[in-house]
């Protein structure tokens, strides 16, 4: 019986996992990232930037099927000496990676501008106005705080060049558990990381979106030292307990943080269903993670509950029903009338029940079959974007939207800026990188490893998160991409082979 209630669960999360994970295939697939040349849909079109690029790209595909000698030296450089290749690749990327920071570092609005605002304005009426409505923001204010009062410093290239350390940190947690569940993956780890870093420029926006990345991973690799390990067990139990207090800390960053460890307990919690092996053992681990999960939560709550570094009128917050509301708008994201609304109104009941109100008089306006097609349409909107919505939130950088330094830093802002010549350029090759990723997802169906189920498990848990709550861009996928990359990176094999039975079938069928 508790086998059947396993293999039902393992299969139903397996399922669900597809479905979505399709829709945010097929909308990555069909992306208007994807188009050469004048782009209808976005305004902003490729340039001969990308048709070189796919030029190359086919010249060398084409080369190493044509050229034995092309691929023996292919596969001597990027395969043999995986290793020191990419390792070296992985170097460069953050060499490169600095250059970008030390030559564009613009102001950035929004949110990440009122929170760095805060750093040097705490006292002003406008700056605890904001902190008030958004208290969500205060705990990484009181962190980038911290980072200024212990350096001096509260400039915008200051804050980037720290975003850049916790991204790259994320990196290379990521690359520990890689190693610690099949070292021999860790190379190709490295050049799936190296690839997203250089085309990743949110390392420009110290935002809890990149700063919550690090401790995600960190319990991530906590997991893996745990699970993967032989080490003596009394070894594990510090490790448990760095475990959940990284859990606690991604909490404060951004609450939706602690969802791959949701998606860890759940995994484990079925796993015991069918193998009772060293359950107390399992279960103590998971009493002291939970125990310094909470020991965290305590600590931290207190400190920001007796801090004074910022006055916070509470009573002020917009209430989390708020936040699904807005979900139901529009493309499933930002809504400022809304988010006005909140501002405005005094009374906390007042702002639930227009939002409770808000929520029934939308859905009532779809009907079931419109709510559903929304739905399906919010997930490509919240996951189909392999950018993460750069610039898609408007021109959230400060001051021109028109690249005007020369140089290698305005070729560099040529690629970033509104108005810049190349960004048509960057979001296709961008998506196509996202793509790609997606695809070495998907094929990988017949892989049904628990730390794969994990993975999945953590995805699915954005996903539905992201279609409750506030989403309409995939910038809030961004925590969940340790997910991403680890099951990429596990399931390249499984996909390689998988694609080679589907060709040789077909080709099979044909003759």
């Amino acid at each position: 019986m508790r086998q059947k209630l396993f293999n039902f669960s393992n299969h139903s999360l397996k399922v669900i996992f597809y479905i979505l994970f399709t829709l945010t295939f097929f909308f990555a697939l069909t992306s208007p990232n994807l188009i050469l040349g004048d782009n209808a849909v976005t305004k902003i079109g490729t340039t001969a930037v990308s048709t070189i690029f796919l030029l190359l790209a086919g010249a060398i595909f084409l080369l190493l099927y044509v050229s034995k000698t092309a691929h023996k030296f292919f596969y001597k450089i990027f395969i043999k000496n995986n290793k020191i290749t990419a390792t070296i690749f992985l170097l460069i990327v953050i060499v490169l990676q600095i250059i970008f920071v030390q030559l564009t570092h613009p102001a950035i609005g929004f949110d990440v501008g009122a929170i760095h605002y805060g750093l040097t304005n705490p006292r002003n009426i406008n700056t605890i106005g904001y902190f008030s409505v958004n208290p969500n923001n205060v705990n990484l204010l009181l962190i980038q705080h911290w980072f200024a009062t212990q350096f001096k410093m509260t400039s915008w290239l200051f804050f980037d060049y720290l975003t850049l350390i916790l991204v790259d940190l994320s990196a290379i947690f990521n690359l520990f558990s890689i190693g610690l569940i099949d070292k021999t993956k860790v190379p190709l780890a490295m050049y799936l990381h190296a690839l997203w870093l250089i085309l990743f420029p949110m390392i420009l926006v110290p935002y809890t979106d990149t700063w919550v990345l690090p401790l995600v991973s960190l319990y991530l690799l906590c997991y893996c030292f745990i699970s993967y390990t032989k080490v003596n067990f009394i070894y594990k139990l510090p490790v448990a307990i760095i475990f959940g207090v990284a859990i606690s800390c991604a909490y404060f960053v951004k609450p939706s943080g602690i969802i791959p460890a949701i998606a860890i307990l759940i995994v484990e919690l079925l796993r015991l269903l069918v193998s009772t092996r060293k359950m107390w053992a399992t279960l103590l681990l998971v009493i002291l993670v939970a125990g310094s999960a909470y020991g965290g939560y305590h600590v931290f709550n207190q400190s920001i509950q007796k801090q004074t570094y910022i006055r916070v009128n509470t009573f002020r917050a917009k209430p989390i029903v708020h936040f699904i509301n807005m979900g139901l708008s529009g493309d499933g994201g930002y809504n400022e009338k809304d988010s006005f609304k909140m501002a405005t109104t005094i009374s906390k009941q007042a702002r639930i029940d227009y939002s409770v109100h808000s929520i029934k008089k939308r859905l009532k306006k779809m009907g079931p079959f419109g709510y559903v097609k929304f739905l399906l349409q919010k997930q490509g909107n919240n996951s189909a974007d392999g950018t993460f919505a750069w610039i898609k939130e408007g021109n959230f950088i400060h001051g021109s939207s028109i690249p005007k330094q020369h140089g290698v830093a305005g070729v560099i802002d040529n690629f970033i800026y509104l108005y810049g010549t190349n960004l048509g350029d960057f979001r296709f090759i961008a998506q196509i990188f996202w793509c790609i990723c997606l695809g070495i997802i998907f094929f990988a169906w017949d892989d049904t490893r628990k730390i794969t189920q994990i993975m999945r498990l953590t995805i699915i848990g954005g996903f539905i998160f992201l279609l409750i709550f506030e989403g309409g861009r995939s910038r809030y996928l961004i925590q969940f991409l340790p997910a991403f990359l680890i099951l990429a990176t596990l399931n390249f094999h499984a996909t390689k082979q998988k694609l080679h039975d589907l060709f040789s079938w077909t080709k099979t069928s044909k003759d």
